[in-house]
């Protein structure tokens, strides 16, 4: 007598789905289970929130508030940031402007948790721009840590 074939199930198999563009795959292995893989990672400079208070403060960055209007009304602006709201159409040509058309200009980038601040890192980088700077904490915390509220660091209402 024969074994009976095996039915193949979602983790016997490799699987990949992707998600918003190609933004996240999704795998599934019997090996490891499923994993979350982001494929356009900003593989640039990062700081903590009181890093780039600091260099902020010594004019060592640029720091740029990258959230919506509504999210800064809610939580209040890191103190010293600009905003930009990354949702504009004149996103890079913004930005550009206001690091006076310098591209080589340390420019920090900071969102809610981090992840608009990744993603925006690497479109800005294949813009052109050089000395881009994650702040994957955000204003909310992530894995990354507590964030700049959590941390108590100063904020200016909007």
């Amino acid at each position: 007598m024969t074994a009976p074939a095996e039915t193949p199930t979602l983790l016997s198999r490799r699987r990949v789905l992707l998600i918003g563009g190609g933004a996240v795959a999704v795998v599934a292995t019997a090996a490891t289970g499923i994993i979350l893989a982001r494929r356009d990672t900003f593989r640039g400079a990062e700081m903590t929130p009181p890093e780039a208070l600091d260099a902020l403060r010594a004019g060592k960055i640029m720091l740029i508030d990258i959230r919506r209007p509504d999210e800064w009304m809610k939580t209040g602006v890191a103190e010293g940031a600009q905003t930009l709201d990354l949702r504009r159409d004149d996103f890079v040509e913004a930005l550009t402007r206001m690091a006076d058309g310098d591209l080589n200009r340390p420019i920090a980038l900071i969102c809610a948790r981090g992840v608009r601040s990744d993603r925006t890192g690497t479109r800005l980088t294949d813009a052109g721009f050089t000395q881009i700077i994650d702040i994957p904490e955000g204003m909310l915390g992530s894995r990354a840590g507590p964030g700049w509220l959590e941390r108590g660091l100063p904020v200016t209402l909007r």
